[in-house]
């Protein structure tokens, strides 16, 4: 896969350095940005190509290295490598990091993720107020976590109807819990397994119980660059 962006390293609020990936649109002057949060497999190809496509719909997109260069196609190293992050410290300092980078050149900034990404979408919008609008995917942390006094911005949530990980009664306690707290909050729901915008998602035997959905994955990116064109692009 041939990818438009490059590597790059930023610093975090403590003053760590962290890398990242980072696409860049034809036109980078006055464009808004994205940080784009991995899956549990790592900074790959896939997310990779995740920025490149906000990279080609005109945004600056980020993708910071949660996992410091590890990466894995299989569930059990997936799964310890989700386990070893901290996701406190990877939110208030890694994300932010990355907002605050791509805050020297974009007035607005957006975040999205996938699966763990998702989750670590809900905690940032959570924990960072330089964050413009949130895009999460099929992931979320304990409805506890949440806390909707401290969201003070739009939020758009694709969940699949037959996820296996994350049921999907889960999102409407959780859209209840936004919308009742006063958050801008619109949740769709799809008729499809869990990582169903996830191109490598293809009933290989990586994992059980996902499967990607060309067609609802196009519908949720539609819906996904239409919410980021009337939040980002002020």
């Amino acid at each position: 896969m041939r990818h438009i962006g490059q590597s790059v390293s930023f610093n975090r609020p403590d003053g760590k350095a962290v890398n990242g990936y980072l696409a860049s649109p034809d036109v980078a002057a006055g464009a808004p940005a994205v940080v784009v949060i991995q899956e549990w497999w790592g900074l790959n190809d896939q997310i990779k190509g995740v920025a490149d496509r906000l990279a080609r719909a005109g945004y600056l997109a980020l993708v910071p290295d949660l996992y410091r260069g590890a990466s894995t196609v299989e569930q059990e190293e997936a799964h310890h490598l989700m386990s070893g992050l901290d996701f406190a410290d990877a939110v208030t300092q890694d994300i932010r990091g990355a907002v605050q980078y791509l805050g020297a050149s974009a007035n607005r900034i957006g975040v999205t993720g996938f699966c763990m990404g998702g989750a670590l979408t809900l905690l940032s919008l959570n924990a960072i107020p330089e964050l413009a609008a949130g895009v999460t995917w099929y992931g979320m942390p304990p409805l506890e976590a949440i806390d909707p006094a401290r969201i003070r911005v739009p939020v758009l949530g694709h969940w699949a109807t037959q996820d296996a990980f994350f049921p999907v009664e889960g999102a409407g306690k959780l859209e209840e819990k936004l919308r009742g707290g006063g958050v801008d909050a619109t949740f769709h729901r799809y008729l499809a397994h869990h990582a169903f915008a996830n191109e490598d998602a293809v009933g290989d035997g990586r994992i059980a119980g996902t499967q990607y959905d060309p067609a609802w994955a196009q519908l949720a990116w539609d819906r996904t660059l239409t919410f980021f064109g009337r939040h980002l692009w002020r």
